[in-house]
């Protein structure tokens, strides 16, 4: 019997590569419910450090996760919100949390 199974691509692959990590997931469940700022997310995640929740708000914005806004005032103030491709996650991140509330 013939193998056709292309071990090369593997959408969870991308998905890993996409929400890997400890917090990724956990970020986008934050800003979920709603425009944060730095300070509000790192509350609401008090065990990352200020410097690991930075990379990943970073690389979750360079993957078209989650939108930077920055504003000129003073103090400066930046939000962080989903985009229309990180709310896409939205049902996924959901039924995940559904499924593990059913755990016996």
């Amino acid at each position: 019997m013939e193998n056709n199974l292309n071990h090369a691509y593997c959408p969870a692959i991308e998905m890993i590569a996409l929400l890997g990590g400890r917090w990724k997931v956990i970020i986008l469940h934050v800003l979920s419910k709603g425009v944060r700022r730095f300070g509000e997310i790192n509350v609401r995640i008090p065990a990352i450090s200020r410097k690991v929740l930075t990379e990943q708000l970073r690389e979750l914005e360079t993957d078209g996760l989650i939108s930077r806004k920055e504003y000129k005032e003073l103090p400066p103030r930046v939000e962080y919100a989903l985009t229309e491709y990180g709310e896409s996650l939205c049902p996924l991140l959901a039924y995940i949390s559904a499924w593990n509330n059913e755990k016996v």
